[in-house]
């Protein structure tokens, strides 16, 4: 009893404590302690491989610090400062420590340069950019060269200030800081805007023998090319290139990376082809080869996005137009059917009852009148036949069946009407999309309609197959033919299955002479996308 007397105090402490833990304002003090330290520890990660006491290569946190404001808001910009804090506080106290105003202009410059390469990225870019497209590339080059210059300026300003550098050697002292803070900040800011808003989605990318493959490649060329004093220092560029070809973004930002990593490991500690160069041009060769590294393989990758982009939205935008095209016919077979056709069908009744009323009135079959109204009633059914099958046609997509039932079903049709023989070979189904089918089933009823109109032929044979790949349809037929290569003025037929070859990258050709008969021929590539199910 005295044991649960003395706990019950401690439980409403508990469930304080436990809701004060959950409240914003306690997430957020939580959240700037983690910025902080993790713009910390990329700090310390810089000066591990800087190549002297007071010469990095690249700075880390300037990436990282614009890219937690840019992408969770200017709120956590006390998490910046107090990592900066931290880093400067350690060179207050280092034996060899800067003036107290050298340390709080650094301080301002390198805040300033976090702040205004936030803002400029949200204005350049706009906010959660994929750096999927050039323009995005180019704008975030925009807004991290003046944000850096910002901080190099300042920083520069301030160690003359302080007499910690002289006049003569500003020039190199601001470049060598801006283009660390660049090569910095073009290391870690893409590789966050990349992976921290949908990490899942970039892990899968990569987590596969080929991301593992190229993983290995970035960093066993990168490792060879540092190791080698030789003219290989760019051997590392055909597993970048790879990199924003097969893995876009989430693959360019890692193996830039791990391709600057390399080089600044390999240079810090005495080896590769930078390390034997003075002090300054070895800094300088180490921030122009990741600078150039990361440029050109960013700008690759959205270039490659952008077609891949390209290429998605032209097939979606012509399967609207497809859409939209099988609505017109619809609604057009609709129109005919409630216009044309009934006013055919009431010809027709009109028409028979004239015949009625004449032949009341004693008028022979022969009479003029009587041949006429036959006439009339012959020509109006005819029409209103072709009617029905045009809009059954309109009304139908005519390789719902598959391309081959398709094309059968037209030569019976033809030989019906015609009594030409037509001969249709293929299998089925095919592995083709129905747009596909039903351009290649356009151009096979454009030539039999060329072969029933033109070539006085006998016989025609139609013949479809699927081999490596690659789809063939071909017409042929044992009739007068004609020469290829002449002009045929008016010939729209030709022009018509021309134009849906080219809408397929197919290939058509035609081969005929005069009385040799004519074979039309068409070959595609075999498209299972949208294919039907039973492909």
């Amino acid at each position: 009893m005295t044991t649960q007397a003395h706990l019950y105090p401690t439980q409403p402490l508990v469930r304080r404590a436990a809701a004060l833990a959950q409240s914003p304002s306690a997430r957020y003090a939580a959240g700037l302690l983690v910025l902080a330290a993790a713009y910390y520890g990329s700090a310390k990660i810089g000066q591990t491989v800087r190549y002297t006491a007071s010469v990095a290569a690249i700075w880390p946190p300037a990436g990282l610090g614009i890219a937690a404001l840019y992408l969770w808001g200017l709120r956590w910009w006390p998490g910046v400062f107090l990592g900066e804090l931290a880093v400067n506080g350690e060179l207050l106290v280092d034996e060899t420590a800067l003036p107290l105003g050298s340390l709080i202009g650094q301080q301002a410059g390198n805040m300033a340069e976090i702040v205004v390469g936030a803002l400029l990225l949200r204005r350049l870019i706009g906010p959660r950019a994929a750096l999927d497209r050039a323009e995005q590339v180019f704008g975030m080059l925009v807004a991290l060269g003046i944000a850096t210059a910002i901080s190099a300026t300042v920083g520069t300003t301030s160690m003359l200030l302080g007499a910690v550098i002289e006049q003569p050697e500003a020039l190199t002292f601001w470049r060598t800081w801006w283009l660390g803070d660049t090569a910095g900040a073009l290391v870690v800011l893409p590789l966050a805007l990349a992976w921290v808003p949908e990490p899942a989605a970039a892990r899968r990318r990569i987590c596969t023998w080929q991301g593992a493959l190229m993983i290995a490649a970035v960093g066993g060329l990168g490792g060879l090319a540092f190791s080698i004093d030789g003219p290989v220092t760019y051997m590392v560029f055909p597993a970048l290139i790879w990199a924003a070809f097969r893995f876009g973004p989430a693959g360019a930002t890692l193996s830039i990376a791990i391709a600057a990593g390399v080089a600044v490991g390999f240079t810090a500690h005495e080896a590769g082809p930078f390390s034997t160069q003075p002090i300054d041009l070895r800094t300088l060769s180490t921030q122009i080869y990741i600078v150039v590294a990361a440029v050109a393989t960013l700008f690759l990758s959205a270039v490659v996005i952008e077609r891949e982009r390209s290429a998605t939205e032209l097939a979606e935008g012509k399967r609207r137009e497809d859409d939209r095209a099988m609505k017109e016919r619809h609604r057009i077979a609709r129109d005919l059917h409630d216009s044309v056709s009934q006013a055919l069908f009431s010809t027709v009744l009109h028409t028979r009852t004239a015949q009625k009323a004449l032949e009341g009135e004693g008028l022979t079959r022969a009479s003029p009148l009587e041949q006429s109204l036959d006439a009339i009633g012959e020509l109006t059914r005819g029409a209103q036949s072709e009617m029905r099958a045009l809009i059954f046609e309109l009304g139908h997509d005519a390789v719902d069946e598959g391309l081959v039932a398709a094309l059968t079903k037209h030569a019976s049709m033809l030989r019906k009407r015609h009594g030409l023989d037509i001969d249709v070979q293929g299998p089925e189904p095919l592995a083709l999309s129905p747009r596909a089918q039903t351009e290649l089933f356009g151009i096979g009823r454009e030539a039999l309609a060329n072969v029933v109109k033109h070539a006085g032929a006998s016989k025609a044979w139609v013949r479809v197959e699927a081999r490596s790949g690659r789809v063939l349809v071909e017409v042929r037929d044992d009739g007068s033919g004609f020469d290829p290569s002449a002009r045929h003025p008016g010939h729209f037929g030709l022009e018509s299955m021309h134009s849906r070859a080219a809408e397929l990258g197919g290939v058509l050709t035609i081969s005929s002479a005069p009385r040799a008969g004519t074979v039309v021929r068409v070959e595609t590539r075999a498209d299972t996308e949208g294919a039907s199910d039973d492909a």
